[in-house]
């Protein structure tokens, strides 16, 4: 990756950090957009394995400084979310905003799986509830906003492409 796409990538990912906490406190509903997750994903398909998990590693950091239990759980999940986008990228390369939305929303849900098995707090049926209901309908959410981010970001991305 070169020097102005290593840039790029760090901005997108630092304006989507932003939207996380300037964005989703403003959204009433229990399904909000992720956009750390989102921020982790676009990055994620563009570096080595092991930076996306240090990546997820520290945006999890981010989403347990902000939870009063669970302390690890968001690293956790975030850390296997980045790793696994990383390491399945040459299997999905194609750009398509079909397979990137599925991208999307399979990382946000297995991020959302992940976090409430490890965080352990909800008795065993609100755990399933949260699980198959809320987390599928916050990850397709999360997809359609990512698709959005990922249309808007590619001709930024190319146009530091033709250049290179």
């Amino acid at each position: 990756m070169s020097v102005g796409a290593a840039l790029r990538t760090a901005g997108v990912v630092a304006v989507l950090v932003v939207l996380q906490f300037a964005v989703q406190p403003l959204v009433p509903w229990r399904v909000s957009p992720d956009f750390l997750v989102i921020a982790l994903l676009y990055a994620a398909v563009r570096i080595r394995p092991g930076a996306a998990a240090v990546l997820g590693f520290a945006l999890g950091l981010v989403t347990d400084s902000l939870t009063l239990g669970g302390f690890g759980a968001g690293a956790l999940a975030m850390t296997v979310v980045g790793f696994g986008a990383s390491w399945l990228k040459a299997a999905f390369f194609a750009d398509t905003p079909g397979i990137n939305a599925a991208f999307l929303f399979v990382g946000k849900w297995v991020f959302d799986v992940i976090y409430v098995l490890a965080q352990h707090t909800m008795p065993p049926g609100q755990m399933l509830a949260q699980i198959f209901l809320w987390s599928v309908l916050s990850a397709a959410f999360t997809a359609v906003v990512g698709a959005l981010v990922f249309a808007v970001v590619r001709p930024v991305s190319a146009s530091g492409a033709r250049r290179a």
